[in-house]
């Protein structure tokens, strides 16, 4: 499948820094016409994965966050968070709920509420080298809507 429109922000694993990938996942999104409950979907989702990326990737210092968002033919959305932070040793203990290395205000149900909210979730990681999730989701395209 080829992209037909495709983008990449790269920003400081700043917290304040979370609201801005969401908005931009969610005008990056719009040109698929999704409904508010698909765009809060992917809001969501995509705080999921960059709040992981600051927290976990980056515990005691600063790096950097990038996100490419790709559109494909059929309504599909991609979305890639990717940082070069201390991996992941352990991705599917990791993505077991309630498991974090994040402390106790930490939930541990980040890698849940992503795959909730997406048609799929697909997390590689290599410690010392860094964290890549990838989430696709489908957008539908309503009746009426201009082909």
């Amino acid at each position: 499948m080829k992209a037909t429109d495709q983008a990449t922000i790269t920003f400081t694993s700043r917290s304040a820094n979370e609201g801005f990938a969401r908005a931009c996942a969610a005008c990056f999104a719009a040109q698929l016409d999704p409904t508010l409950d698909e765009v809060a979907d992917i809001k969501t989702a995509v705080s999921e994965a960059v709040t992981n990326a600051i927290v976990h990737a980056y515990p005691d210092r600063l790096g950097k966050v990038s996100m490419r968002l790709r559109i494909y033919e059929e309504g599909w959305l991609d979305i890639q968070v990717k940082d070069s932070g201390v991996g992941i040793p352990d991705v599917a203990q990791a993505r077991t709920p309630l498991y974090t290395t994040g402390g106790e205000e930490r939930s541990g149900m980040g890698f849940t509420i992503m795959e909730s909210f997406m048609d799929s979730l697909k997390v590689r990681s290599q410690p010392g080298k860094g964290t890549t999730v990838t989430m696709r989701k489908r957008i539908a395209r309503r009746a009426g809507a201009p082909a």
